[in-house]
């Protein structure tokens, strides 16, 4: 899962576990974090626009996937945040821009709430803010249908067999399912597969989509729900797909409601789930006018 190209890869240590990072470049500090079913490897063509533009650009694996730790537990939202603003702070840095896509989208918005003095600004895409997604899959039959596969997760042991059997076979059609016209190239998807394969990865990569649904009326699920009515306090940049199947646009809009700080919501026409692979050049420009209005 470490692809060659002109970044470096390494691992360091954040939060208790060994994680995986592919970096490029230097400058101000942009921490790049996958949705799934991908890994680092979806952000190869920022990677390179954000070294070239004057940013040291890091994509990294989160736990349970790719190259980082497989551990037993710790992949509630809380715990997976500080994952990503320990890894912020073993990268030697006090602040960074962060950008994430789904579940990892989900996980910068916690962060951006639970350590907010460490993202100097926020780049959500194909993620609605946890409160508007709890509310969705609550009360509208629309979302609750999108997640069809989030709620096939919720059984033990037989979605992982069916992830990784024939090849990652369902992957690969949920890939095709969620994108837009432009789609995935052949590359991406086969790497997407192999990865899902890697042993323990298929079981730990939705273990928090099961925290999702199981959390609902527990505490903790209710107490993570209050905490993030605190405001955000990082400019926010909030990228939709319209044609994105799995979270839906109205599920998203909305999100600037929790922003208290420039919020901006940008919809694209035709793209789906996967906005920085579907459409590179034009996410990009998106991204790089964002951090570059908010470097200081």
């Amino acid at each position: 899962m470490r692809q060659p190209g002109p970044w470096t890869h390494r691992d360091l240590a954040a939060n208790g576990a060994r994680f995986h990072i592919a970096e490029l470049g230097s400058g101000p500090l942009v921490l790049l974090v996958h949705g799934w079913p991908e890994y680092w490897w979806a952000w190869r063509h920022q990677l390179t626009a954000l070294a070239e533009a004057g940013y040291r650009a890091v994509a990294l694996d989160l736990r349970g996937i790719g190259g980082s730790d497989r551990t037993p537990r710790g992949y509630d939202p809380g715990n997976l945040a500080l994952d990503i603003t320990g890894v912020i702070r073993s990268l030697g840095e006090p602040r960074a821009h962060l950008v994430g896509h789904a579940s990892g989208g989900t996980l910068a918005w916690v962060a951006a709430v639970m350590r907010p003095s460490v993202i100097q600004s926020l780049t959500v895409v194909s993620a609605a803010h946890p409160r508007d997604l709890r509310r969705a899959l609550l009360t509208d039959r629309r979302q609750f249908a999108a997640f069809e596969h989030v709620l096939g997760f919720q059984r033990p042991w037989i979605p992982e067999r069916r992830l990784v059997a024939e090849d990652a076979a369902l992957v690969g059609r949920y890939l095709a399912e969620w994108t837009g016209p432009n789609g995935l190239d052949e590359a991406a998807v086969h790497a997407y597969r192999q990865a899902i394969q890697i042993p323990s990865t298929a079981h730990c990569s939705i273990e928090p989509y099961r925290w999702l649904m199981r959390s609902m009326a527990r505490p903790d699920g209710i107490q993570f729900a209050r905490r993030m009515k605190k405001p955000i306090t990082a400019p926010t940049l909030h990228v939709q797909g319209a044609a994105d199947p799995v979270l839906l646009s109205h599920t998203a809009l909305g999100g600037g409601e929790y922003v208290a700080a420039p919020y901006r919501w940008r919809l694209l026409p035709g793209v789906g789930h996967f906005p920085h692979e579907e459409v590179p050049e034009q996410f990009t420009a998106e991204l790089l006018d964002w951090v570059g209005r908010h470097k200081e």
